[in-house]
């Protein structure tokens, strides 16, 4: 391998995860290239929920599996399994029953949790490093519960972010519509996560990663990578659709749930399913709103970013290729305007994408198990704009050869 390849990085996925990473290895000294096979932030990190969530919680779990029959009976639930997905389903869904026993998942939430106590941190410093500080809010968000049942079902996760240490602080009768006054007076408590920040535009977001991590030095290609391969030299190669190979001592496989075709091509297959979450975008609302909110028993979030408010949420498992079925985000909508009956559709738009999601929550941040100089950086799941920074300075870390800043142990990725 020449001086020259031994600086090259290749970093596969330009969403917010891969652009991040990017731009962190870009200011380290290497040489990046950035693929994708379409502009950078026009994938899932377009319709992301622009929310930096803190509050890590674990997807199953004794509580979860107690809702889950209903969810899926319910054609209003947080939760829809197409009938024809089910039997490609199962395998991951018996790992997801799995990883909530009482002994992992206790495992899972210090695994997450060390992730997310340096979140905020994180991001703010690489915001800062491309000049793009004002892309966060300083406003928190806004946990609602419409009756005190649905309030007390959620204490295990209060009590959770209490053993971490996260600051949250009950609400109750006028004092949530102080603090937010477009909420219903049904709304009977909420929860202030104040340090659940909001990102003012995701998808400008990760055109600035990708616009500094160019001005630094870096390449943008544009293309499909079909595989990964490695000479004899110890270099790594990048084989694109059209024969394009880009040679590299490091390749960063970060393209969300299409992460899993090219692991299993170097024969360590990965259980990432898609999460299909929708979203409305609407620019002419009615109403404006200082927090972002989330309603927990019902799934979905509403936030005020790219303009306008966005409305979304769910879970809908029906693999890559099924249509969008855009029923679900209208749902989500008349939820929403229960919860802000001020909230107008005007100048909407509806938008599906796909969350890659493993079965214990947590991501995979690991060297490949196979292949030396190949990393993986996927399966955030409902976090990924959450953990982008930290997943960037742990990728930049290991690259680097230096020591990471959290034990990297748990996201490894022959843990299945």
């Amino acid at each position: 391998m020449t001086d020259e390849t031994k600086k090259k990085v290749v970093v596969v996925g330009a969403g917010v995860i891969g652009a991040s990473i990017a731009f962190d290895l870009q200011r380290r000294g290497f040489q990046v290239t950035l693929i994708d096979k379409g502009e950078p932030g026009r994938g899932t990190s377009f319709g992301n929920m622009a929310s930096i969530a803190l509050d890590f919680a674990a997807g199953s779990g004794p509580s979860t599996w107690k809702k889950i029959p209903r969810w899926l009976l319910d054609p209003e639930g947080p939760v829809w399994l197409r009938p024809s997905y089910a039997a490609r389903m199962l395998p991951w869904f018996l790992r997801f029953l799995a990883a909530g026993r009482p002994s992992r998942l206790r495992e899972i939430e210090d695994a997450g949790m060390s992730l997310s106590l340096r979140a905020l941190g994180d991001f703010r410093e690489m915001l800062q490093a491309i000049g793009a500080s004002e892309l966060m809010t300083e406003e928190g968000c806004l946990a609602i519960y419409e009756t005190e049942a649905e309030f007390a079902a959620d204490r295990g996760h209060l009590a959770m972010m209490q053993r971490y240490g996260l600051e949250f602080e009950v609400l109750s009768n006028g004092a949530i519509q102080h603090h937010e006054p477009a909420l219903s007076p049904v709304i009977a408590k909420a929860v202030l996560l104040p340090d659940n920040k909001s990102i003012r535009d995701p998808y400008r977001l990760v055109v600035r990663l990708t616009d500094a991590a160019i001005a630094a030095g870096a390449a943008f290609a544009s293309g499909a990578v079909s595989n990964i391969e490695r000479k004899g030299d110890g270099t790594v190669v990048v084989v694109l659709d059209d024969g394009r190979r880009i040679e590299a001592a490091f390749v960063a496989l970060a393209a969300g749930v299409h992460t899993r075709f090219l692991a299993a091509k170097l024969g360590e297959p990965i259980p990432l399913e898609t999460e299909r979450g929708y979203h409305t975008q609407i620019m002419k609302p009615g109403i404006s709103m200082r927090y972002s909110v989330i309603w927990p028993h019902r799934a979905f979030m509403v936030t005020p970013t790219a303009g306008g408010i966005r409305v979304g949420g769910n879970v809908e498992l029906a693999g890559l290729d099924a249509a969008p079925d855009f029923r679900r985000p209208r749902v989500l909508v008349r939820h929403a305007q229960r919860a802000l009956p001020g909230l107008k559709v005007e100048e909407a738009t509806e938008w599906m994408g796909h969350r890659p999601a493993l079965p214990d929550t947590i991501p995979i941040i690991s060297p490949s198990s196979k292949m030396p100089g190949v990393f993986y950086a996927t399966g955030h799941g409902h976090l990924g704009l959450t953990y982008a920074a930290t997943t960037a300075r742990l990728i930049g870390d290991m690259v680097s050869r230096a020591k990471p800043s959290v034990d990297i142990t748990p996201f490894r990725i022959d843990r299945y």
